[in-house]
């Protein structure tokens, strides 16, 4: 479930229009119990417009009626008819220019310590071409003898989830206490 949009204008709707309770308002909202008291007194959100949540969809009023009439209720956020998010990676990060000549060493870290991984893996976690990798795997790179495995997490290559996904698709073991380098 996503979080509230604009919790403090919902506050300020809630404390205006409805007999909830502080401590209804505040668990809704995700603020604290001071915040909404203070809201409610004038001392915070001086300006701040009210935001109907039941016009949004984030609350019906049958929801604020039953929670208004027993106070040991809290308020429950509306089904979304809107499809979840899908976070897709739209392609290779940005790495900056200095960390670029990075990538030759987290190859061979990857290639040394994970040679499971393809190439397709690797290019896509490293975000570089299948022939570097080869190169590199074949010791014919034209730097190889200045290429020192290097753990491309470390080098703020890829993330640590990324690598491990790429291992165990790969069918490799994912070691928990070890001190590769």
């Amino acid at each position: 479930m996503s979080s509230l949009l604009m919790p403090k204008a919902t506050a300020v709707w809630l404390i205006d229009n409805t007999t909830l309770t502080f401590e209804q308002i505040s668990e809704f909202c995700n603020l604290h119990v001071l915040e909404v008291q203070a809201i409610a007194d004038g001392d915070v959100g001086q300006g701040i417009l009210g935001f109907d949540p039941i016009i949004n969809g984030q609350l019906t009023q049958e929801e604020i009626d039953n929670c208004c009439n027993d106070a040991t209720l809290y308020l429950k956020k509306s089904a979304s008819s809107l499809p979840e998010r899908n976070n897709k990676n739209k392609g290779p990060r940005y790495i900056p220019l200095a960390r670029r000549g990075d990538k030759p060493d987290a190859i061979a870290w990857i290639v040394k310590n994970h040679p499971e991984v393809n190439n397709n893996q690797i290019s896509k976690l490293i975000g570089t071409t299948k022939d570097t990798i080869e190169k590199i795997r074949t010791r014919s790179h034209w730097n190889i003898s200045n290429i020192t495995a290097k753990h491309p997490v470390l080098l703020s290559l890829c993330t640590q989830d990324d690598l491990e996904n790429a291992i165990i698709k790969a069918g490799g073991s994912i070691e928990t206490n070890s001190d590769e380098n």
